[in-house]
């Protein structure tokens, strides 16, 4: 007994031992905030003042001790997002989560991503402020990966540390803008659907009919095989351990109507959520620039930012750059495929995964003019007709033949626009973005403001709809007529006074419509309804602006899909939840009743509405694009569309109210299961929750000390407070994305403009401000942002870089 006793005891004494230990190294790894750093390559002191957000405020004698001092700082609060988003783009993730990360990797690597990183690095100007300031900000990485200490991830993950280059950051940016794509998850399905059923079955989809038709008709593809690389690109994308940019608002308020004279800027763009969030705040001050910047980890210059003198914000144009072409092989030769001038070779290149734990995986990317083939990408394509992607950020070529033209210039527009003098140089330096396509809001003290998208635009014979898979042999469907700068859609100082942007649809140019993923008007016509009568605009009424919760379009959604039902059968909940949705105003508070049953109902009418057509599987993507959000009001209305009727029932034929009473009647059924039988405990609250996931809190054993939430949160999809679901039958709504940050910059009182993040500026879970702002965002509120040196010393912690001598 005496024996059990004192082994009993060495276990107890031993675990106690590693427990301390283990507080104790999290407490090393914590961010310094104060105190005094030797940095390298410092010309002078640098001081930075952290306030009680852990936001830096830089103070420097020159851009490149800020930079070097900013990438120090970013590296000790997020070195471990730095790590992921480098490795996405070139396919290294599987050699720090195995297998599981495989299929990513073997997508990713094949984009050609990594090879245009390389040459736009070849290109760049040594002796450019944007080369000089860049590496700068890498050095201060590098230090502090050699000096500073290990992030708990990269230890449990027995990560070896290298050194961040250019190509890293320009992969980080070559990542970020493939995320805006849409056109992989939804032109093979809408390509499926028209070679199985015909062009009418597209007419609820928004899909124009005024081109000619023979041509589409002439052209039959495999609609398995489609919908497969639908399926695969989605799935890639949704267990990325990287967050995906899926849409934003934002809008600029002039002087004349707003109540201080000045202009009012506000933005919040949407991301899926994740933890780390995706931004990183810092406020650089030097005796020749300013900047209050939103930093993506691992890069240099802000995409977000204002001073005293501008402020700019941005959300996705959603234009289409993405097409995929049907390559017709040449039926003597596997590794030719068809063109206008003849057969002409396809080209190989073999690429190494390595993979954690196991063999390393050898890829052999195969191309045609048009880009990689994505059969041998994606697992689970069938090889036998080759399907290649043509994606503008890396397929486009110099305008210019003169020698050292650039093709890739992102980098260098991104330091433009955070050193811009004017609207004038501003707007110019956009014509740098070829991809992504981004509406880019402007406003300034002197009174302009500006929405100006970027993006290479293109026209294709009015045969050709680009939301279809391409004949990639008639030499009629990859011809484009590519548009000057000129032509991209802009307003400048308009005469409503206001510019605003919500993913939508932009008017026609020289009567044409640009083609593009873009989201439902929804977001759209409530910021316009809000601002077009209202000439006082005030930082508090944009606060409760940008998080209004109230729907532009489901009265009139509710209101179309109640008239036809049928009723004589409704039991009393039936009617009671009925009632709910007649009163209801298209809100969508914490202690509504009414979106429970909205959106339950939603998900049964379009389950009962299209996975007869689409299938299990492939409904559940069809779910995931934008373009089912467009269907839901017009179809809501048309009692004529051919959706209604069930395949699978082939002696009847539905029709809209029989799938629309019938879908009632499951949405009741299923929220009494899952609620209760007391329609009024169906509150919004118990349904929409939000929870940001750290990559390694998927695992149940670390979930609690890295990811924050779950949280209750008002909002719904495509309110101007966006939170992003996917409609299901689930219990709990799980919120996927949206508001990465809201910011309100009011130039009438530009050192008490607001922000809040989802969670915190730090990416350290044993620092503070891991998640000290989650409250303020789940509630709607916000802080400032900084910009008065006496304010900010009085109130921050202070840490002084020294130059370090030898």
């Amino acid at each position: 007994m005496k024996l059990v006793k004192k082994i009993a005891l060495v276990l107890v004494s031993l675990i106690l031992l590693i427990a301390i230990s283990l507080f104790i190294y999290l407490q090393i790894t914590k961010p310094k905030y104060e105190d005094e750093e030797l940095l390298s390559n410092l010309s002078k002191p640098t001081t930075v003042y952290f306030d009680e957000y852990g936001i830096p405020h830089i103070y420097a004698e020159n851009q490149k001790d800020a930079m070097t001092t900013l990438g120090y700082v970013h590296a000790q609060d997020r070195l471990w997002q730095m790590e992921l988003m480098r490795r996405i783009a070139p396919g290294r993730l599987s050699e720090i989560f195995g297998n599981p990360t495989l299929k990513t990797d073997k997508f990713f690597a094949g984009l050609g991503i990594d090879e245009n990183s390389t040459q736009a690095v070849a290109n760049l100007d040594t002796n450019s402020q944007t080369y000089i300031l860049a590496n700068a900000y890498l050095d201060g990485i590098n230090q502090y990966i050699e000096n500073g200490t290990t992030p708990v991830e990269l230890r449990l993950l027995d990560i070896e540390q290298e050194k961040f280059t250019l190509k890293d950051v320009y992969n980080i940016f070559g990542f970020m803008t493939f995320s805006f794509a849409m056109a992989q998850k939804t032109d093979p399905l809408l390509t499926d659907i028209r070679d199985r059923f015909g062009m009418e079955y597209l007419q609820d989809f928004g899909i124009n009919g005024e081109f000619e038709t023979k041509q589409l008709k002439s052209f039959k593809g495999n609609n398995i095989e489609y919908a497969e690389i639908a399926n695969a690109v989605s799935a890639l994308l949704d267990t990325s351990p990287v967050p995906a940019f899926i849409g934003s608002n934002s809008w600029v308020i002039g002087g004349a109507k707003t109540k201080n004279g000045k202009v009012i800027l506000a933005n919040d763009p949407h991301i899926m959520n994740s933890q780390p969030v995706t931004w990183y705040e810092a406020h650089i001050v030097c005796p020749d620039y300013e900047m209050y910047g939103y930093y993506i980890a691992g890069t240099p210059f802000p995409l977000l930012g204002h001073n005293h003198n501008y402020a700019y914000g941005l959300t996705m144009f959603e234009n289409d750059d993405v097409d995929f072409f049907q390559e017709e092989d040449n039926p003597n030769d596997e590794h030719q495929y068809k063109t206008v001038d003849g057969y002409k070779n396809y080209t190989y290149k073999q690429k190494i995964i390595k993979v954690h734990d196991s063999a390393d995986v050898k890829l052999n990317v195969k191309t045609s003019q048009h880009g990689p083939i994505v059969n041998g990408l994606l697992d689970g394509l069938k090889s036998d007709k080759s399907v290649a992607m043509s994606w503008i950020y890396t397929q486009q070529k110099p305008e210019s033949k003169a020698k050292g033209a650039k093709l890739n210039q992102i980098l260098d527009a991104v330091y433009e626009l955070s050193h811009a003098k004017n609207l004038e140089s501003f707007h110019k330096n956009i014509e740098l973005i070829k991809a992504p396509g981004l509406n880019i809001m402007y406003g300034d003290a002197k009174g302009n403001i500006a929405w100006i998208t970027s993006g290479k635009l293109y026209k294709v014979d009015k045969s050709v709809n680009t939301n279809f898979i391409l004949n990639g042999a008639n030499g009629i469907d990859d011809k484009k007529e590519w548009l000057p700068f000129a032509k991209n859609p802009a307003a400048k100082n308009p005469p409503c006074n206001y510019v605003y942007s919500s993913n939508n649809q932009p008017e026609a140019i020289d009567g044409y419509l640009y083609p593009g993923y873009y989201l439902p008007k929804d977001r759209a016509i409530r910021i316009d309804g809000l601002l077009a009568p209202k000439n006082d605009w005030t930082k508090e009424d944009v606060g409760k602006m940008i998080t209004d919760n109230t729907s532009a379009t489901a009265e009139t959604i509710v209101a179309n899909m109640t008239k036809p039902l049928n009723t004589s059968s409704f039991s009393e909940n039936e009617k009671k939840a009925l009632t709910v949705l007649k009163d209801w105003k298209a809100t969508h508070n914490l202690e509504d009743i009414a979106p429970s049953i909205y959106n339950k109902w939603i998900y049964f009418y379009l389950k009962d509405t299209f996975e007869d057509e689409f299938g299990i599987e492939n409904f559940k993507l069809l779910l995931n694009t934008h373009i089912i959000k467009q269907v839901i009001e017009n179809q809501s209305k048309n009692t004529a569309s051919v959706w209604w009727d069930n395949i699978n029932t082939k002696d009847k034929k539905e029709s809209q109210s029989e799938i629309l009473t019938r879908s009632f009647k499951e949405a009741i059924a299923s929220l009494e299961n899952q609620l209760g039988s007391n329609v009024n405990q169906w509150q919004w609250k118990k349904v929409h929750k939000v929870e940001f996931q750290h990559p390694i809190g998927k695992l149940k054993l670390f979930s609690t000390f890295f990811n924050v939430g779950s949280f209750p949160i008002a909002g719904t999809n495509e309110v101007i407070n966006n939170q992003l679901f996917i409609y299901s039958d689930d219990a709990e709504i799980q919120v996927k994305g949206g508001p990465s940050t809201r910011r309100i910059i009011d130039f009438s009182d530009i050192e008490n403009s607001w922000s809040v993040l989802p969670t915190g500026q730090s990416g350290n879970p044993m620092s503070d401000h891991y998640n000290d702002q989650t409250d303020l965002f789940v509630k709607g509120k916000f802080r400032k942002m900084k910009l008065n040196k006496k304010e900010i010393e009085a109130t921050s912690t202070k840490l002084i870089f020294k130059p370090k001598k030898g």
